[in-house]
């Protein structure tokens, strides 16, 4: 358990006012806000980290307790689950039924990663105007190993790269009766693979 800074956070300008950089992503064309906008200070580290969910010490592990009406797809070992509302074509999470983080995914599971990856793309991009499919990575508050896939919708330039989830944000919410459409749809699609279609 870390309890002292690395040298990496001891060289960083806690508590200093930081510009934007005009080079970086505020100059990008993708980035979603203009005007006076203000980079918040860097605060002191927390050392140790407070645990994840699903960490010993932490909460319950949401992925573990829920059943599989929780989820749009499923088969022995992969769930994928579908977020309430979203304001983009689509975003859908890929868990393993097991507790399991990406370090200790057993060989196995981590090895149908890849064909579970192209399965849950060609089922976004079935769905028609999806010009892109993301996926990502993000463990910050879980335990449980998540993958996050988003849809780009076809045309829409400004809406690339690592700015689509801050645009989800921002937009309006696709009406409930389409995004149920939306999620039955990429259910089937995973379900003509294996496993099962659950909307």
């Amino acid at each position: 358990m870390t309890t002292e800074p690395s040298d990496y956070v001891k060289s960083l300008p806690i508590g200093q006012q930081i510009p934007f950089d005009a080079d970086g992503i505020p100059g990008w064309e993708i980035f979603p806000f203009e005007g006076e906008l203000k980079v918040k200070l860097l605060e002191e580290p927390v050392l140790p980290e407070p645990p994840r969910e699903g960490e010993p010490g932490g909460q319950e592990c949401r992925a573990c307790a829920a059943a599989d009406d929780a989820y749009i797809w499923a088969d022995e070992h992969w769930r994928l689950r579908s977020v309430s509302s979203a304001s983009i074509p689509a975003l859908v999470m890929l868990e393993p039924r097991g507790h399991y983080d990406i370090g200790d995914l057993p060989e196995d599971r981590a090895a149908e990663l890849g064909m579970l990856f192209q399965r849950v793309e060609r089922a976004i991009l079935a769905l028609g105007g999806i010009a892109r499919v993301h996926m990502m990575r993000i463990g910050d508050g879980s335990l449980h190993l998540h993958w996050w896939f988003a849809g780009r919708p076809e045309g829409m330039l400004q809406l690339r790269g690592s700015c689509l989830l801050i645009w989800e944000d921002l937009l309006p919410k696709i009406d409930a009766e389409v995004w149920a459409q939306i999620n039955r749809q990429i259910a089937q699609g995973m379900a003509e693979g294996g496993g099962v279609a659950l909307v």
